[in-house]
């Protein structure tokens, strides 16, 4: 990979991989406007990592109260945090158990370019109608199992490419009736376990198949995805309070058809 490739690349992964946005569509236009190849294993471990790196820094006030409330709940002492720490475990399960049993078909039968298009147009219409129709009215805190569980088996929809899974937890979200920005939230710390599941899968594939490491794109990516993953979290929360999940909307269905332009050679 060359450096421009490597800026590019990472700053997409740490963008899309929080924004309502489908980093596989994302990180599929580059290679099929400039014929990039694909950027492997052991970067996607690094910008996985930058990712993770970013959201575990912004929620760090969260993640230590929920972390301390789930301990204190094996002890019989039950609060709010620990509820949702319980609710975090709970909707990972199924994107976890999703991956076990389907990645690999998913892989060999869905991983294909005109999918990502087609997922990034229909849940982006998803997202939309979530937006515009839904109550707003529960906060984070509100959460119940059922209203988790119902996120997670969301989030395990997400293991089709394009879906995006920020974008389809928000939707879930939202239709249940939580506010835009506890649908974020909630998702953002979503996201820390199934990066870490997913960072762990790969990783062990590394070990597995031991290869040749480019340290300097490995930390260059690692990095760039943590500062454009960082910056994005906090505009993101501050956008959606103003501006609702339109322009998000526009954006995924601007991008799709785009993508299927391409793909029939007609850009």
């Amino acid at each position: 990979m060359s450096t421009v490739e490597v800026i590019i690349l990472a700053i997409i992964q740490g963008l899309t991989e929080f924004l309502p946005i489908s980093s596989s569509a994302h990180l599929i236009l580059p290679s099929a406007v400039f014929g990039w190849q694909d950027q492997g294993l052991v970067f996607d471990v690094a910008v996985h990592v930058g990712t993770l790196l970013a959201v575990m820094l912004y929620f760090r006030r969260d993640i230590s109260q929920l972390t301390l409330g789930w301990f204190q709940s094996l002890a019989g002492k039950h609060s709010t945090e620990s509820k949702l720490a319980w609710w975090v475990i709970l909707a990972t399960i199924p994107a976890g158990l999703a991956g076990l049993l389907a990645a690999d078909l998913i892989e060999t039968f869905l991983r294909s370019p005109y999918v990502i298009a087609i997922t990034t147009i229909v849940f982006g219409l998803a997202l939309w109608l979530a937006d515009a129709t839904a109550k707003q009215v529960q906060s984070m805190q509100q959460l119940s199992w059922k209203q988790a569980l119902l996120i997670g088996i969301a989030q395990a929809i997400a293991l089709i490419p394009g879906t995006s899974r920020s974008g389809i937890t928000m939707t879930a979200a939202l239709m249940l009736g939580l506010d835009r920005v506890s649908a974020a939230r909630f998702s953002f710390l979503l996201s820390i376990p199934i990066i870490i599941l997913s960072g762990g899968y790969q990783g062990s594939k590394l070990l597995a198949e031991p290869t040749h490491y480019d340290i300097t794109a490995i930390l260059l990516g690692t990095g760039l995805s943590f500062v454009s993953a960082f910056i994005c979290i906090h505009l993101f929360l501050k956008v959606i309070e103003r501006m609702g999940m339109l322009p998000f909307v526009i954006y995924r269905l601007i991008l799709g058809v785009v993508l299927l332009l391409v793909l029939n050679g007609a850009v």
